[in-house]
């Protein structure tokens, strides 16, 4: 059996709350990646997430590449995004239990990763439980031991956009691939995965519903969508 925690970037969209409610009536729990700034421009979508049973986890206060900024602005990155969820939680009605944290395209901050580490360590950010993650290169680079959350699988379907001859049919393809250059096979016996999609409406604009193509294949080859679990 394969498994797989889902996780989605970059809420809100004008489509979070259509992820959300097909999320819902599929019984999958997700966490939903926000970015700060967006988030203050749309908390009812943020809060509509949680509300139906999604974890909102912090996605900086404005997307910059970590590896751009200092350790200081990294930090204020997270805190001025963390106050912007505190309030959204708040007008959930919701306790806010678990803190999730992901860098912006995966990027940890260079040469500040280990400050940045320590950092969300020392103010107790919630890390996804990865202890079932069986892939070697998960270990060797020690990803079983930082606190952000990153991914194992990534649908890349962000890069369909006019011109860029990314389609869909290369979605599919990276769905099928059983010999991935980067990252584990989705559909490998007994996989076990953290999945990667982005609540783009640029994306949903060129394939309507296009989360809905890739979950429901998912679903109908099997894979068991796990609850998010933290360590």
């Amino acid at each position: 059996m394969i498994q797989a925690m889902l996780t989605i970037d970059d809420i809100p969209s004008k489509n979070t709350r259509s992820i959300t409610d097909y999320l819902t009536e599929n019984g999958i729990r997700a966490i939903l990646f926000a970015v700060g700034e967006k988030a203050e421009q749309d908390p009812d979508s943020c809060a509509y997430a949680i509300q139906h049973g999604m974890i909102v986890g912090n996605h900086s206060y404005s997307h910059p590449h970590f590896s751009d900024l200092s350790v200081e602005e990294g930090i204020r990155e997270i805190e001025k995004c963390e106050a912007v969820l505190d309030r959204v939680y708040e007008m959930a009605g919701t306790k806010r239990v678990f803190r999730p944290f992901r860098f912006p395209y995966g990027d940890k901050g260079g040469k500040n990763k280990e400050a940045l580490q320590t950092y969300l360590r020392e103010n107790r950010f919630s890390k996804v439980k990865d202890t079932q993650i069986p892939y070697s290169w998960w270990h060797e680079n020690g990803l079983d031991q930082d606190i952000d959350t990153l991914w194992t699988f990534d649908f890349a379907e962000y890069n369909i956009r006019p011109g860029s001859g990314f389609t869909l049919t290369d979605v599919w393809n990276r769905i099928r691939d059983m010999d991935p250059r980067s990252g584990g096979a989705l559909l490998a016996p007994e996989g076990r995965h953290i999945l990667l999609l982005h609540a783009h409406d640029e994306t949903d604009e060129l394939v309507p519903g296009y989360y809905r193509l890739f979950l429901d294949e998912l679903q109908k080859k099997k894979v068991e969508f796990v609850k998010p679990a933290f360590l």
